[in-house]
């Protein structure tokens, strides 16, 4: 790691937050342009790094790891979306008129210097600088080591497209190794927010061995409760997006619930669909008296298998899935299939999770799909950002007051006074 980059960083977002929309958009679109360009060589680089990886690599990781045309078409739709995207930086949060022409504003600012450790996904990549150069921040950029040559390929060429722009690429880094963390760690005089994605005792360690601020989420523990009024189809095709659509995902579900009352009715329709997709199942005893599965025992309830595996539950109400989704999940997304308003209301108020939904897959909960052109992750903090993390979880904002030579005394003596009017 070479340290005086490092502290260039901090530099070189100064020069970004203070360049205009047009200048950031025109950026965005030359690294859109650049990667098409550089396709075939990406994807070599990356055929490299799936065949080493299927050596001793599960297939969860192989399928993230790998980076294709889909994959590249969905990052080229996730850079355009974010160009479209208006301009976060000096927005004005509120303005306020504490005495006659005493002006107080509260103003969008970028964060600063950005740590993102990611995970074996190369795509991951490429979303991250987006949302770093729309937003002002500058970002060092560390991936999953099974992805180590692809990351390489697409941040040369990110770099080299960034360096045909009036930009240029100081305000991105790319570092490699473990160690290289474990250095990164220390510098909190230089980097101001670390956001770690990855496994749960892999977040701990980040938050257990630095003093910068750390944003981000653990384990993916979603879960979707049948209630009893379901729409059992609706539910069987929820359930089975949930699972199946992309079973490598953070907001796959991992945790299935029941109402007691529609058990019979609704596990064998479930357990058809499940087995035409060769999904497994790990159930509760309850459950083994009315479907054949496998027999659960209390931690796969709290596992995130990331793979065509499910746990599967009978609850007595909406309340008994409630205190079950609070006490194994982890906090990222949760669903209800319902038609009673007064159970998604319940739900929606007392699952504690960033994202609640009602009647929809888990799938949805990602930062494009929400329109906020792609995200950096998915946040289980309540402190600053929370769910996916697009530009507005990368910005802080400044407080602004201009005046005309007032000073605290005028005002403690009473020989002025505030009047506090709200401008926006």
């Amino acid at each position: 790691m070479e340290l005086d980059k490092i502290k260039r960083l901090k530099n070189a977002y100064l020069k970004l937050s203070s360049s205009t929309l047009k200048e950031r958009n025109e950026a965005l679109l030359r690294i859109a342009e650049d990667l098409v360009d550089a396709k075939e060589d990406i994807f070599t680089e990356n055929g490299k790094d799936v065949e080493e990886a299927k050596k001793n690599i599960g297939e969860a990781v192989i399928k993230r790891l790998k980076f294709d045309e889909a994959k590249l078409k969905s990052s080229i739709d996730g850079i355009k979306d974010v160009v479209k995207l208006p301009d976060p930086i000096g927005k004005t949060l509120e303005k306020r008129e504490l005495d006659d022409s005493f002006i107080l504003e509260r103003k969008s600012f970028p964060i600063g210097v950005i740590c993102m450790i990611f995970e074996a996904r190369p795509d991951a990549l490429i979303q991250i600088v987006s949302l770093c150069l729309k937003s002002g921040n500058a970002v060092v950029l560390k991936g999953g080591k099974e992805a180590k040559r692809s990351n390489r390929a697409i941040f040369e060429t990110i770099k080299n497209a960034l360096d045909k722009t009036s930009l240029g690429s100081d305000f991105i880094y790319l570092i490699e190794s473990h160690e290289e963390v474990s250095e990164i760690l220390k510098l909190d005089k230089y980097i101001d927010l670390v956001i770690p994605r990855g496994s749960n005792s892999f977040v701990r360690y980040v938050m257990d061995n630095t003093r910068i601020p750390v944003l981000g989420h653990a384990d993916g523990i979603c879960s979707i409760y049948v209630d009893e009024s379901a729409d059992l189809n609706m539910a069987v095709r929820v359930c089975l997006d949930s699972k199946t659509q992309y079973s490598a995902a953070c907001n796959a579900v991992e945790t299935i619930l029941v109402n007691k009352k529609i058990a019979k009715e609704f596990l064998p329709l479930l357990k058809k669909a499940f087995d035409e997709s060769k999904v497994v199942i790990h159930a509760s005893d309850d459950v083994l008296s009315i479907i054949d599965a496998e027999r659960a025992d209390e931690a796969d309830f709290n596992k995130e298998f990331l793979g065509f595996e499910c746990a599967l539950k009978i609850v007595d109400d909406v309340k008994s899935a409630i205190e079950h989704i609070n006490s194994h999940g982890s906090h990222h997304t949760d669903a209800i299939i319902t038609k009673s308003e007064e159970n998604k209301n319940l739900f929606f108020s007392l699952v504690d999770s960033a994202d609640v939904f009602a009647n929809c897959s888990t799938r949805f909960a990602d930062g494009y799909r929400f329109g906020l052109g792609a995200e950096v992750g998915i946040s289980t903090s309540k402190i600053h950002a929370r769910g996916p993390v697009g530009l507005s979880g990368l910005m802080s904002y400044k407080w602004l007051l201009s005046g005309n030579g007032e000073i605290v005394k005028d005002y403690a003596d009473g020989l002025k006074s505030f009047h506090h009017k709200d401008l926006v």
